[in-house]
């Protein structure tokens, strides 16, 4: 067990975690609503309301595995200390503002691995890592675009095929009230996955202050703050990246931004089900390529595509720098 905080830098230090959660909401409110708003189903007000609600209330359908992954399955429970967690936290809010900044839809999910694996690594080296759950995690950063792609994909289809003989008023007025339902689905699924990150910090940071008994356990109060923290970040509107999200991969028509909002739910409930920490941010994109890809490769923009890919790839590794500075030159849990 670590030496004990004071309970004001313990009330601080979980105060800058629900502020990652904050500006997870923040930055990752495109997931939510670029579709539904790129295809003018919803105005943009109205879909942050649609999507923080949905953000909330999904603990009532989501266990906890995911925060158990990020608790105990990145780093070792055992060298988990204040220090480590402010240093992950700093990591993983700092890349994360700085892609806000620059209206690239990274990975907050991924920043804050990161932030964990760079403080890990800077208090004991590489026996900090969890290689199970942080090869689980790795894996997923690959996976969860390429099945978000071909769900959407395969939904496109099956739904183009169904609707052959219908007019495209029709089909684009069914799905207008049909894209509700889907966005709904993945505004549950980005809730139940991504506030779970926030909650496996605190988790965490308590059980390694002695709270909370001999065994890893998320209480109720920290569910309930940080799918608030995460609602109220949503409400916020991440606007620099919903455009990014929403129109300059390809454009949407209600039924493909339901086939995309659909194939990335299912993704998420999947791998919420799994205790699998993936990227909502990878899980949209992948299945907007995939919507768009159905109707022409051309109709696809490839370079803004690569260029989020790039933000992909570098994430990890640059919170994770981020939060190793924050651990050796930030004096405050020395």
């Amino acid at each position: 067990m670590t030496a004990s905080l004071t309970p004001h830098l313990l009330i601080g230090l979980i105060a800058i975690a629900l502020i990652f959660d904050f500006l997870n909401g923040l930055h990752d409110a495109a997931n939510s609503i670029a579709t539904i708003v790129s295809t003018r189903v919803l105005r943009p007000q109205y879909a942050v309301l649609w999507a923080a609600f949905f953000n909330f209330i999904a603990f009532l359908f989501f266990g906890l595995h995911v925060a158990e992954t990020l608790g105990t399955g990145i780093i070792d429970p055992g060298i988990v200390d204040p220090r480590v967690i402010f240093a992950a936290l700093v990591g993983a809010i700092v890349w994360n503002l700085i892609t806000w900044w620059a209206s690239i839809p990274s990975s907050s999910s991924h920043a804050l691995i990161g932030g964990l694996v760079g403080a890990g690594l800077a208090k004991a080296g590489f026996v900090a890592l969890e290689w199970s759950g942080l090869t689980k995690t790795i894996l997923a950063i690959f996976l969860s675009p390429l099945i978000g792609f071909v769900l959407a994909l395969i939904l496109v289809v099956i739904v183009a095929w169904c609707s052959a003989r219908s007019t495209p008023y029709m089909v684009d007025s069914a799905f207008r009230v049909l894209q509700f339902g889907s966005a709904s689905l993945y505004s549950l699924g980005h809730g139940g996955n991504d506030a779970q990150k926030t909650m496996g910090i605190i988790a965490i940071l308590l059980y390694s202050q002695g709270y909370g008994g001999d065994h890893f356990h998320v209480p109720f109060w920290v569910v309930l703050s940080c799918q608030a923290a995460m609602a109220l970040g949503t409400l916020m509107g991440g606007w620099r990246i919903v455009r990014t999200m929403g129109s300059r991969i390809t454009h949407l028509t209600p039924m493909q931004g339901f086939c995309a909002e659909t194939g990335g739910a299912l993704t998420l409930f999947s791998a919420t089900a799994l205790g699998v920490p993936v990227s909502t941010t990878h899980t949209i994109t992948g299945a907007i390529v995939g919507v768009g890809s159905a109707r022409s490769l051309a109709a696809v923009r490839w370079n803004i595509a690569s260029s989020i890919v790039v933000a992909w790839i570098i994430t990890v590794p640059a919170a994770a720098f981020v939060a190793a500075l924050a651990y050796w030159l930030v004096p405050i849990f020395h």
